[in-house]
């Protein structure tokens, strides 16, 4: 794959920087330093030190001042980083601008997210969308790369001065736009590939009309663990952000015999990076496919109120903001304080008490998906001839059995009846709602 630039093969410290501008904007700004130092641990570098710094004005060259920028690049040297990382985004001039100030390898919140990403993508689906997003944010950076060249032969004798150098690496970077072109048309092509491969899977699974669940939610919320306790599934539920990128779709019965395909959704994220959300439409279309949502919130989360807010906000960005929605307060196990769980349920009065680890809750969501699918299903009895035995593996395959009986030549069967078949049984009906 087409790499951003060259980068220190080993990355160990780190000292991380956030800029606000506004005073009003500093407690934000505070938990967006401190969720970035949990995404930069993920990646198994240690974070040395976080500055949360005000700047009075956004500053183009460097955001900041150059007197807070020296600042920050010394203390880098002082703590002896290999890596700044600063939470703003950067644009690639200012990226190489404080390069040059702090003389090590400077990073964005983008870049710690997309690296992230490369690490736990495992699907062919995943990684090409993670490429693809790779090579988009690399694009615009690419002049960088090709500095070394200049460093090598500029001093050279004979050619008053490395003019000649400084062109060849001019056209080296010509070149090397061009192949990264034809990488990113070739990486979208293969995608679209993968995505009409899935729409055709996606078509066979609507042939049989099973209802459709995505478990949506801020990064980190429990949602591959409610899909694991839920289903007997083995989806990787670490405490962890963005422990797993593919998405899992599992099948469940449900209370009233009603199957239901559940598919465990990427976690969201404050400040995702706009490409990563358009690159990762076809796994997020899920949401926007699905006959309703499960939106997981962490109940331990001071921030619960921002995340769902945040994870509406992505929703409707993909346009699934009118999806029929349950809502989970997950991990009320880890809440002792009782005041603090009755602020959620006032706040979210809709909501599901659960924890996914222990089980608690399980019952009354499974129930809730039995009610946002109540219309799907009929209670039937039929009397079915034995030579249609079609319409019998039909209702084995498609409805839940409660009991087959036989009389004469026709076989009584009793039935939870999905609405998608049950018009074609009901010539054979003996019972109605």
């Amino acid at each position: 794959m087409f790499e951003v630039r060259q980068k220190p093969e080993m990355v160990e410290r780190a000292l991380l920087v956030r800029f606000y501008f506004d005073p009003r904007d500093a407690d934000e700004s505070e938990s967006l330093l401190e969720e970035l130092g949990e995404l930069v641990r993920t990646l198994d570098i240690e974070v040395v030190e976080s500055v949360l710094a005000r700047s009075r004005e956004m500053h183009k060259k460097l955001l900041c001042g150059t007197g807070k920028a020296a600042e920050v690049a010394e203390l880098a040297k002082a703590h002896e980083c290999d890596v700044i990382v600063i939470d703003n985004g950067l644009a690639p001039s200012q990226q190489r601008e404080w390069e040059k100030l702090a003389d090590c390898c400077v990073i964005d919140r983008e870049e710690v997210i997309l690296d992230i990403f490369a690490k736990r993508a495992r699907t062919k689906e995943a990684r090409l969308q993670v490429d693809l997003a790779r090579m988009q944010y690399a694009l615009p950076r690419l002049a960088r790369m090709w500095g070394h060249l200049d460093r090598e032969t500029a001093g050279s004798g004979g050619d008053g001065g490395g003019g000649t150098s400084r062109g060849m690496g001019e056209k080296q970077i010509e070149v090397d736009r061009r192949l990264a072109h034809m990488t990113i048309d070739r990486a979208k092509r293969e995608l679209e590939l993968v995505r009409k491969q899935r729409k055709t899977q996606r078509k066979e699974r609507e042939r049989f009309e099973t209802p459709h669940a995505a478990i949506v939610g801020y990064t980190n919320a429990g949602k591959s663990t409610l899909l694991n306790r839920l289903s007997g599934a083995d989806v990787m539920a670490k405490d962890m952000l963005f422990a797993t990128l593919d998405t899992t779709t599992r099948r469940i019965e449900l209370p009233d015999g009603q199957p239901l395909l559940l598919t465990d959704t990427v976690g969201f994220i404050r400040n995702l990076p706009h490409r990563l959300v358009e690159a990762f439409k076809a796994t997020l279309e899920e949401a926007v496919l699905a006959d309703f949502l499960i939106h997981v919130l962490d109940a331990t989360s001071p921030e619960v109120a921002t995340f769902h807010d945040t994870t509406l906000e992505v929703l409707k960005e993909l346009g699934a903001e009118d999806k029929p929605v349950v809502v989970v307060l997950n991990k009320t196990d880890l809440i002792d304080d009782p005041e603090r769980l009755a602020d959620l349920r006032r706040r979210f009065p809709e909501a599901i008490v659960a924890a996914a680890a222990t089980g608690a809750g399980m019952e009354d969501l499974l129930k809730a998906c039995c009610v946002q699918l109540a219309a799907r299903v009929r209670r039937k009895t039929y009397r079915i001839p034995q030579q249609r035995a079609d319409l019998v593996s039909l209702l084995h395959r498609e409805a839940k059995v409660l009991s087959t009986e036989y009389e004469n030549d026709d076989i009584i069967v009793g039935a939870v009846v999905p609405a998608a078949i049950a018009g074609r049984l009901e010539g054979f009906a003996l019972t109605h709602p």
